[in-house]
């Protein structure tokens, strides 16, 4: 055999076992998609939904507990961060006259809208500007935070409301396309943050669902979801967790378990409500912190409910593999 021969037998066996390898490696990735979503329920009388989960896994939360008449459900999640997670589409009402109360002046005013888009490019958020149910301005949002201003004339006093309309929402290969809105900002001095000066209406204004921020957690952004599905108040806990940028998980199962401690409820089990991939995650985090003393189960909803990317589960697949790992290791301890 010459060596030109030679080189040609290796360098084909050399992309034989690459092409096998990157089989065998995909293979795996969504062999173990399955592994980490796996749904096992238990004999339970807690049901933990976790508080970051989109309006469509909340509803099929609440209807598991309708169904299988468990006795409290609690929602878990960390303190909520400056800025306003808009989530799907919708409108984000701010209610603007007491804060603008006062202020006569007319003439040209600089309304900006501080905001950041979860992606960016060509799948950045967009979003529409209302004041006074008038439409004054149009934006594709950058990844990076920054404010978005309009020009508008008139007395500021005379605004009801700056409504910010989130009007592309998609899950795609790309991610899940979110809209972050921190506050309202009237001549680059008065300020209107969303925190318990504005709403959230799904869908269109004044529609059915309609979301109150008045909350200063995702457990309780999930309660108040929960309640407007018809649960009773009395039987939905919100335990938020402290906030932090990382580990959130095991801050929202700490969370819980030191709830646990100081409360007199029964516990006969424990089944949590989750999405996709991150179940085994929290399912490993929840019975090592509680130290295997309840039975618990784990229910893994599904992330697309119109379909999905298989490269958007890769990538959730493969983020959760490594997320496994290290949470392995961080648990140690406990």
């Amino acid at each position: 055999m010459t060596g030109r021969n030679r080189k040609k037998k290796l360098a084909a066996i050399i992309l034989t076992i690459c092409i096998s390898a990157i089989i065998l490696f995909f293979t795996f990735i969504f062999f173990f998609s399955d592994y980490l979503s796996k749904t096992n329920k238990v004999s339970a009388n807690i049901l933990i939904v976790e508080g970051w989960l989109p309006p469509y896994a909340i509803e099929m939360a609440a209807d598991e507990f309708n169904k299988n008449h468990y006795d409290l459900i609690v929602t878990t999640g960390i303190r909520n961060s400056e800025y306003c997670l808009v989530f799907t589409d919708g409108y984000l009402i701010f209610h603007t006259r007491d804060i603008t109360a006062g202020v006569d002046k007319a003439g040209d005013h600089i309304i900006e809208v501080d905001a950041f888009s979860e992606l960016d490019k060509e799948n950045s958020a967009h979003f529409n500007v209302f004041v006074n149910d008038s439409l004054t301005g149009s934006f594709f949002a950058d990844k990076e935070k920054r404010k978005y201003d309009l020009k508008w004339k008139g007395q500021l006093s005379k605004i009801d409301s700056v409504m910010v309309q989130f009007d592309n929402d998609i899950v795609n290969e790309y991610g899940d396309r979110n809209l972050f809105v921190k506050e309202i900002i009237f001549d680059h001095k008065i300020h209107s943050p969303y925190q318990n000066n504005s709403e959230f209406d799904i869908g269109e204004p004044h529609g059915a669902i309609r979301l109150k921020n008045n909350y200063s957690s995702f457990a309780e952004l999930a309660r108040n979801r929960l309640l407007s599905l018809g649960i009773d108040s009395s039987l939905v806990l919100a335990i938020p967790g402290k906030r932090v940028r990382i580990n959130r998980t095991l801050t929202s199962v700490l969370a819980f378990r030191d709830w646990l401690k100081q409360s007199d409820i029964e516990v006969k089990g424990i089944n949590i409500i989750t999405m996709g991939a991150h179940a085994r995650r929290t399912w490993m985090t929840y019975n090592k912190v509680l130290n295997k003393k309840y039975d618990i189960g784990i229910i893994s909803l599904p992330d697309y409910i119109n379909g999905y990317s298989h490269k958007r589960k890769f990538l959730k697949t493969f983020r959760e593999t490594i997320g496994i790992i290290y949470y392995w290791i961080l648990l140690i301890p406990y």
